[in-house]
């Protein structure tokens, strides 16, 4: 088979970011447990942002050409994958105390099904029999590679169950937040498109920590914990989606999608290297097969 060598690069880009996202989820953003959510959320966009303000302040010319469309793509994109779902998402870790990967894994599983039926009804996305097949498997094997030959475990503490919807909620807009993502790079730059998501989205996360009411403990912010930001900022933040906003101008939504899957796997690796917690040869065998899936839907010619 032929590599479609574009399709290829991008698939692999997207799958290296996600790989940074699961080492935040498990190195990174537990270290700010104590800090409230809103305020968390907020200066995850506010620092890169102010950062990117350095070197990017030229990407203000591009207001010029936005159209009212324009606006709800990025407003919508900001709200959904910037402010919601990374809320929705630390929160069900929190909850959780990061000691199962079982909430993550959860967001990863069902994200693609969002993601999958929007790229289909909004971007004219075909589905072909040949990616399906390659999108199921990959979708199975990360089932098993995080619950094994059990059902996923509910019972885990009176926080579990909550958390667990929390997560649904950062599937949906994590999954649409894709779709849109993939919308504004058919008319933007990724550079662009990273610059204004965060403009935007620092924007709404200032409002929401004002409402809250959570500002003034940007204060009690030690010193630890403004290194980890800066670490996050340049790294698994802002970093992770500009290589990510890359590949996405390359490949379809829906292949994009099913890259991230390399999220779960990733967690579940570093959760092992950190933290100790070793996986079973099923869970091993499954990670290889979701890999091989993910390769086989990246060298695929229409992709």
């Amino acid at each position: 088979m032929k590599i479609n060598k574009p399709v290829f690069f991008g698939a692999m880009a997207i799958c290296f970011a996600a790989i940074l996202w699961g080492l935040d989820g498990i190195v990174l953003t537990p270290r700010l447990f104590r800090l409230d959510i809103t305020l968390v959320v907020f200066i995850f966009h506010a620092l890169p942002f102010l950062i990117m303000n350095i070197f990017l302040f030229g990407e203000y010319k591009a207001l010029k050409r936005f159209t009212a469309a324009d606006v709800f793509f990025f407003v919508m994109l900001s709200l959904l994958g910037g402010a919601i779902g990374t809320m929705a998402i630390v929160k069900a870790l929190f909850l959780v105390e990061f000691k199962t990967l079982t909430v993550v894994v959860l967001l990863q599983k069902l994200q693609p099904v969002f993601a999958i039926t929007l790229a289909a009804l909004l971007l004219k996305e075909k589905l072909k029999p040949n990616f399906v097949l390659w999108a199921v498997v990959a979708v199975v094997a990360g089932y098993f590679l995080t619950f094994g030959l059990h059902l996923p475990d509910f019972k885990t503490g009176s926080n579990t169950m909550l958390a667990a919807g929390y997560a649904l909620l950062a599937a949906f807009s994590f999954g649409s937040s894709t779709v849109l993502s993939k919308k504004i790079l058919e008319k933007y730059a990724f550079v662009t498109a990273t610059f204004y998501r965060y403009g935007f989205t620092t924007i709404i996360m200032l409002l929401i920590a004002a409402v809250a009411g959570t500002l003034p403990a940007i204060s009690g912010v030690n010193q630890r914990e403004w290194m980890i930001f800066l670490i996050i900022a340049f790294t698994t933040g802002s970093g992770a989606i500009l290589l990510y906003y890359l590949g996405l101008m390359r490949v379809r939504a829906m292949l994009a999608t099913i890259c991230e899957l390399c999220f779960p796997v990733s967690a579940v690796i570093f959760d092992y290297v950190f933290n100790g917690k070793m996986l079973s040869p099923l869970q091993w065998a499954s990670a290889s097969i979701m890999i091989f899936a993910i390769l086989k839907l990246s060298i695929q010619k229409a992709g």
